[in-house]
């Protein structure tokens, strides 16, 4: 039995447990008190796929398939990167606990590292993605040409402010985002029917590229454009005040709202011949709302983005504070904005969904077979430094997926996650018959989280 010394005061406890909440809790679990309600959670995930460059996935493949072909294919990625997001998700919402601290049960404290630089890596490569995206639109709209590099830093900095103070910042965003940029993406939408011709029209459209992207890739690109967010939603829904509200959020914004941005980004290039939504906005006049708009609704992204490697950064350092590597990954992104990241943009979707899915599956595969939905509190277990059960796990399903885009054989983000999740147990198995330990050890008898 483990016994606690006699502490500091009552007002210096007090204080680090205020530096704690505010902010929110990277190296902890949620407390109940500071859980949230199902519409907060789902304006924050909502207003984190409400991504206008999300929109460029789409409308890069409506040149290379019919539309018959390519609402299948938006629709099967949309339901891959819902189920896989909602079900992490729902661990989180149980559990109260990041991505990456999740990850710690099932790597190994060294293991986790690996989560943390992969997670939070390619968050900073998507904040610097954004960054380009959102200075072509103010140079754009305002003739700022000469001082783009201006632009690309002082946009970088005012995005990331919200991050900085925490989930409370997240959801009064997106609060004030969310409706505004559905309203103008469903007039576009009107506007761009009405320009070609109605869903008749776009389905008599012959695609200008049509055969260039295999079937697999095209629904890899699609679940490759939010699968490095998506894995991380358990740094968000950890604040719901229910396991099921978790779930149902997340798959409302993954599977709904990101198919929707995939939509709206595929009509919009076939009836204006433009792949960019910024452009088709300049082609419609509507410099001053696009700019205000897509402003905020970048915003809500860039926010979320950067919370995200903000509590990667604090479990890799073990920092109880993500504040620091907000301001870090913001200066690291404005480094890679201003070397033209933005331009290999379709290669690292792909990239993100052959190495992202499978770490995925691992933790669910883990929480599911393993754990059995009850992990040990944090500070009960001494973690070993790698579980090489789900470490096996998740290069079998790196390696199925890499060899599956390849061969451009079915859906490679699918096959990582499912070898992944199925692996866990069988290797579980493997390792305890060769005599490698592969639990943590438990520091009290009855550590079970609620």
């Amino acid at each position: 039995m483990f016994t606690r010394q006699a502490g500091p005061s009552v007002s210096a406890s007090r204080t680090r447990a205020e530096t704690v909440a505010q902010d929110d809790y990277p190296q902890n679990r949620v407390p109940q008190h500071a859980r949230r309600g199902f519409l907060s959670l789902l304006f924050v995930l909502v207003g984190f796929v409400f991504f206008t460059p999300t929109m460029l996935a789409g409308a890069r493949l409506s040149g290379a398939f019919a539309w018959s072909d390519l609402i299948v294919i938006l629709a099967v990625g949309s339901l891959i990167l819902g189920l896989y997001v909602a079900v992490l998700s729902l661990i989180g919402a149980r559990s109260g606990l990041t991505t990456v601290l999740l990850a710690r049960y099932s790597l190994g404290r060294y293991g986790a590292k690996y989560a943390s630089l992969l997670l939070g890596g390619t968050q900073v490569c998507w904040y610097a993605v954004t960054a380009v995206f959102l200075s072509e639109l103010l140079v754009q709209a305002f003739g700022f040409e000469g001082h783009t590099w201006l632009v690309v830093v002082l946009s970088s900095i005012l995005t990331g402010v919200t991050a900085y103070y925490g989930y409370r910042g997240l959801e009064f965003l997106s609060g004030l985002s969310v409706p505004l940029m559905l309203v103008l993406c469903l007039w576009v939408l009107h506007q761009a029917l009405d320009n070609v011709g109605g869903l008749s029209g776009l389905a008599a459209v012959t695609p200008a590229e049509q055969g260039g992207i295999a079937w697999a890739t095209a629904v890899t690109i699609v679940v490759g454009t939010f699968v490095s967010g998506g894995t991380q939603t358990p740094n968000w829904s950890r604040f719901a005040r229910r396991p099921w509200q978790g779930f149902v959020a997340a798959l409302c914004a993954f599977l709904v709202f990101n198919l929707l941005m995939l939509f709206f980004g595929a009509v919009g290039a076939i009836a204006f011949q433009a792949t960019d939504f910024v452009a088709v906005l300049l082609q419609l006049d509507l410099v001053a709302v696009a700019v205000l708009l897509l402003f905020f609704n970048v915003w809500t992204t860039q926010e979320n983005t950067a919370y995200a490697f903000g509590v990667a950064g604090a479990e890799m350092f073990n920092v109880p504070a993500k504040r620091p590597f907000i301001i870090g990954g913001v200066a690291i992104a404005i480094v890679l904005a201003l070397t033209g990241i933005y331009e290999a943009l379709p290669q690292y979707l792909v990239l993100l969904g052959i190495l992202i899915p499978p770490l995925g599956g691992v933790v669910i595969g883990d929480h599911l077979f393993v754990w059995r939905g009850r992990l040990p509190r944090l500070d009960q277990v001494r973690f070993l430094p790698v579980r090489w059960s789900c470490a096996t796990a998740y290069l079998l399903g790196l390696a199925t997926a890499f060899v599956s885009e390849q061969l451009s054989f079915g859906l490679p983000p699918v096959h990582g996650i499912a070898v992944a999740i199925l692996t866990v147990p069988v290797a579980e198995r493997v390792f305890h018959a060769l005599g490698v330990r592969t639990d943590h050890e438990e520091l009290e008898e009855d550590p079970w989280s609620p």
